[in-house]
């Protein structure tokens, strides 16, 4: 079944009955992109959560240069949103796109409210999820702004192993906050 992945997620932190799942699974919208497709534009307004069926995202900004400074990368089993545009319905500061041809499990916000008052194990996973991303996005301010590039690199590695050798370079080096240029000679000198 296509939401498999996703109950899977739900099922390592909440025990669900068999017509709980099926009140959630009734809640979602299945969502197909294309490679390069924008899911989440800055300045539109996130109306729903997305967890990742298949593919890959990013959640990524763009400064005032032009630049992308990438903050997330989104494989299967990810969640991946502008929480902040999400919460408090007011325009997105961050893009979401695809990587790659992408299938998504959306839920929207509405949908996800219902959700919490029928299904109060919900709002456990999802402070569960809440709890660890604040923890992951505090260790990772934390290393970038002590670690050296290096470090940032094997952190990125240890995150993403399946994306290692699967993204353009280009991508690696936004997310841990070099060139593209370094990032090769850095690469050609551990090897």
């Amino acid at each position: 079944m296509k939401y498999d992945l996703l109950l899977e997620k739900i099922s390592a932190q909440v025990k669900l009955s068999e017509e709980e799942k099926a009140f959630f699974l009734s809640r979602i919208q299945y969502k197909k992109i294309k490679r390069k497709q924008l899911y989440l534009q800055e300045g539109d307004v996130s109306r729903a959560i997305t967890f990742v069926l298949s593919g890959c995202l990013k959640l990524y900004s763009i400064d005032r240069n032009g630049f992308e400074h990438i903050l997330q990368f989104a494989p299967p089993g990810w969640w991946v949103g502008d929480m902040k545009s999400y919460i408090y319905q007011e325009p997105a500061l961050l893009n979401i796109d695809a990587i790659y041809d992408s299938e998504l499990a959306i839920i929207p916000k509405p949908e996800l409210d219902d959700i919490y008052t029928r299904i109060p194990a919900f709002e456990r996973f999802f402070r569960i999820l809440a709890e660890n991303a604040i923890a992951a996005y505090q260790q990772r301010l934390i290393n970038n702004l002590s670690l050296p590039a290096k470090d940032r690199y094997s952190t990125f590695c240890e995150l993403y192993p399946t994306l290692i050798m699967q993204l353009p370079q280009k991508m690696i080096a936004s997310y841990i906050g070099v060139t593209p240029e370094f990032l090769s000679k850095m690469l050609k000198q551990q090897a």
